[in-house]
């Protein structure tokens, strides 16, 4: 474990919030439409899954403990090389659905570090 493990993971975890914030209560068809929200999420989703893939590498045994990072990192390679085929539906649904949970084991995981 290298001494960033914390910061990947509040990394990780304020992406998620803001993902989480930018949404919403936009429906699917007001979402899809705002192209500004769309970019915040998308962006959002490849420092989640980024800080993820960093942790994961540091500690890999968050890949047990925190199998929802498995996600994450899946997600942000998607939008990083599969731009052109977003399913905006898809993202919503995801940032509703899954986000969350991943947010709570974020959370479990920060408060094995002592504040600063």
């Amino acid at each position: 474990m290298t001494t960033r493990l914390p910061k990947h993971l509040f990394d990780a975890l304020r992406a998620a919030q803001l993902a989480t914030e930018f949404v919403g209560t936009l429906d699917e068809v007001a979402y899809g439409a705002n192209v500004l929200v769309r970019s915040a999420v998308e962006r959002q989703l490849e420092i989640l899954g980024e800080s993820c893939r960093r942790a994961t590498d540091d500690e890999p045994s968050l890949r047990e403990r925190v199998p929802e990072m498995a996600m994450a990192i899946a997600l942000r390679n998607r939008i990083i090389h599969r731009y052109d085929r977003l399913e905006h539906a898809i993202l919503l649904d995801t940032v509703r659905r899954d986000v969350p949970g991943l947010m709570d084991a974020l959370l479990r995981e920060l408060a094995r570090f002592p504040l600063p």
